[in-house]
C-alpha cells in the first residue's frame, strides 16, 4: 500500500504528519514500523490507518480541538489512533489502562470528551459508568474483535479512506493531553503541543541515544506513559526505526521474549523492572541479547542496580529523569560517560537549578528541589488553574524532587519533596537509604518513608521485599548493620516491615504516599 505523503503551506506544523509522512518523503514506506501481539506494520500501512482514523472521526463529527480519550492498550491501533487524532486536529487524551471506573469516571468529566477509543479488554471497566457522560460523550469506539454492542474500531477504518488533508495546525496549537502517574495523589492533565514531540526527538534520541533507522526499540514503559511514548512513538518514528509494542503487562518473562525474538537494540525499562529481570532465572546470558544501549528512568536507578546490569549484559543503562510535564528525560546519563547513582547532566536544551528553602538558588553538594526550563514544558494542568501557578513560573518548572548537583555538574537524586525527612535536624533523603539497602543480597526493592518515635520525633522506617529464598528473621538487625556501613550511621531505618510489594504506580513508581499512610495509621 503506497499512500503520498502529505504536506501543509508554510508557517503551519502538525506532528503527526512531521512523524508519519516524513518517512513516505525519505524512501520508508515499505520499511517496517511497528511489531505489536498481532503483526507487522509498514510505515505505509501506518500512514494510511492513521489517515482512516482521522477521516473516521471527521465522519463522526469529531471537530478539531475537541478532546477523544485514548484508553488502549499496545498495539499498532494506539499510534494509528493517537496520530490520526492529531493529523485531524482532535486531541487525543492518552490515560493508564490500568485504572478503575471511579479515575475514568473522573476522566471523562474532565476531558469533556466527544469520544472513548477503548481496547475491548478494557471496555468492562467502563461500562457502568458511560451513561453518566451521554451529554458529552457521544461514541464509544472499540478496538479488538468484540465491540460489545458499540462502534467497531476496524470496521470504521475499512469505510474510511486512507488519504487525509492535514488539519493547519501550528507548533503552538493544543495537540494531546497526558495525565500525571499520580504517584502522590488524583492526576491531572498535562497539555502538550504539536512542537513538544519532535523537540525530545532532537534533544534526546537523536544526539544521545544515537537512534537511527535500523534499531529496533522495545519499551516496557507504556505509550499513555510520558516516557514510553517517546520510546516507543515519537523517536522511532523520527527517525524510521522499529517499534515493538506489547499489550501484555511488563513482566521480565514477557520483556526478555520480545527482547529475543525481535533482537531489539534499545531497551528503555523502569528501576524496578531492571532489578526484577536481574532476580529471574530466565534471565538471558549477555550473549543471547543484541542490545546496544538501555535507559532507565521513572525513579533514580541504584548504582548497585546499574553495575549488576552492566555485568550481566555488558549493555549500560543511561539514567535520567523526565516527567509528564516535560515529556521526557531532561537531564541524563551519557553512553561512555555514566556516573553510578546520578541522573547525569541536563539534556542539551534544558538548564536546570536547585531552590533551597529560601527560595533562594543552593550550591553544590546542597540539597535542593529541581527546576528545569526546556522547549517541551506542557501549557498548563487542564482545569487546575492553582495548581498551575504553583508548578509553572515562567520558564521554570517545579519537578516535585530534591537533588544535589556535584561541582562539576553531575545532578543527584535526593527524593520526592513530600518523601524527605529530617533527622537530627539534617535532610534524609529515602533514595540514598533505599540503594543501601538493595546492596544487601536478601533485599529485592526497598522503601523508605519516615515514622515518629516515641517522643514524636521523625526517623526512617523500611519496607522491605526480600529476595526470594530469603527469610525475615533476624534480618532487621543485619540491615541495620548493613546500612550503618553504607552510608552516615543515623540514616539508619529504626523499624522494618516485610511486605510481598511495594504500592506502585502503573509507571513503576513507588506510592510512599500510600507508605506513609499505613505508617501513620499503625
Amino acid at each position: 500500500m503506497a499512500v503520498s505523503p502529505a504536506s501543509l503551506p508554510q508557517g503551519y506544523y502538525n506532528a503527526a504528519l512531521d512523524l508519519l509522512d516524513r518517512n513516505l518523503a525519505e524512501g520508508r514506506a515499505d520499511k517496517l514500523a511497528v511489531i505489536d501481539d498481532r503483526g507487522s506494520y509498514t510505515y505505509g500501512e501506518v500512514t494510511a490507518r492513521a489517515n482512516r482514523f482521522a477521516n473516521a472521526l471527521t465522519a463522526l463529527g469529531i471537530e478539531r480541538e475537541q478532546r477523544i480519550l485514548l484508553c488502549l492498550l499496545d498495539s499498532v491501533d494506539f499510534p494509528a489512533a493517537f496520530l490520526g487524532a492529531m493529523k485531524a486536529g482532535v486531541i487525543p487524551v492518552c490515560v493508564n489502562t490500568l485504572l478503575t471506573a471511579h479515575d475514568y469516571d473522573y476522566m471523562l468529566e474532565d476531558t469533556s470528551a466527544k469520544a472513548l477509543i477503548v481496547s475491548s479488554a478494557l471496555l468492562p471497566v467502563f461500562e457502568p459508568i458511560l451513561d453518566k457522560h451521554r451529554d458529552t460523550l457521544k461514541h464509544v469506539v472499540v478496538s479488538g474483535a468484540d465491540a460489545g454492542g458499540h462502534e467497531s474500531m476496524d470496521a470504521l477504518l475499512a469505510q474510511a479512506s486512507d488519504s487525509h488533508e492535514p488539519a493547519r495546525t501550528k507548533e503552538d496549537d493544543f495537540a494531546f493531553w497526558l495525565y500525571s502517574s499520580g504517584s502522590t495523589g488524583r492526576p491531572k492533565a498535562a497539555v502538550h503541543l504539536h512542537a513538544h514531540p519532535m523537540r525530545t526527538a532532537d534533544a534526546f534520541a537523536k544526539p544521545i541515544l544515537g537512534i537511527r533507522e535500523d534499531d529496533v526499540v522495545f519499551s516496557a514503559a507504556k505509550l499513555f506513559f510520558a516516557y514510553g511514548l517517546g520510546n516507543n512513538l515519537t523517536f522511532p518514528f523520527s527517525v524510521g526505526a522499529t517499534a515493538v509494542l506489547m499489550a501484555e503487562r511488563p513482566t521480565p518473562e514477557a520483556c526478555f521474549k520480545r527482547l529475543l525474538d525481535h533482537r531489539a537494540t534499545v531497551f528503555y525499562g523502569v528501576p524496578t523492572l531492571f532489578g526484577l529481570m536481574l532476580a529471574n532465572p530466565e534471565m538471558p546470558a549477555g550473549g543471547a541479547l543484541n542490545l546496544r544501549i538501555c535507559t532507565s528512568a521513572g525513579e533514580a536507578l541504584p548504582a548497585d542496580l546499574y553495575r549488576r546490569w552492566k555485568d550481566a549484559t555488558g549493555v549500560e543503562v543511561l539514567d535520567g529523569i523526565g516527567s509528564t510535564e516535560m515529556l521526557h528525560v531532561f537531564i541524563t546519563n551519557r553512553p561512555d560517560d555514566v556516573r553510578p547513582g546520578s541522573s547525569g547532566t541536563p539534556v542539551p536544551g534544558y538548564e536546570a537549578r536547585l531552590i533551597g528553602d529560601d527560595g533562594q538558588e543552593v550550591g553544590p553538594g546542597e540539597i535542593g528541589e529541581l527546576q528545569i526550563n526546556g522547549p517541551t514544558c506542557c501549557v498548563m494542568y487542564w482545569r487546575q488553574r492553582e495548581k498551575s501557578r504553583q508548578t509553572f513560573m515562567g520558564p521554570w518548572t517545579r519537578t516535585g524532587d530534591k537533588y544535589m548537583v556535584s561541582e562539576d555538574g553531575t545532578y543527584t537524586y535526593c527524593g520526592r519533596t513530600d518523601d524527605m525527612m529530617k533527622v537530627s535536624g539534617q535532610y534524609v533523603s529515602p533514595f540514598e537509604v533505599e540503594a543501601a539497602l538493595i546492596t544487601h543480597d536478601a533485599v529485592l526493592e526497598a522503601a523508605v518513608v519516615g515514622q515518629k518515635d516515641d517522643e514524636r520525633l521523625i526517623k526512617p522506617k523500611a519496607y522491605i521485599v526480600l529476595a526470594p529464598g530469603a527469610s525475615s528473621e533476624d534480618m532487621a538487625g543485619a540491615l541495620k548493620a548493613h546500612v550503618q556501613s553504607q552510608i552516615a550511621p543515623y540514616k539508619y531505618p529504626r523499624w522494618f516491615e516485610f511486605v510481598d510489594a511495594l504500592p506502585k504506580t502503573a509507571t513503576g513508581k513507588i506510592q510512599r504516599f500510600k507508605l506513609r499512610a499505613m505508617t501513620d495509621d499503625a
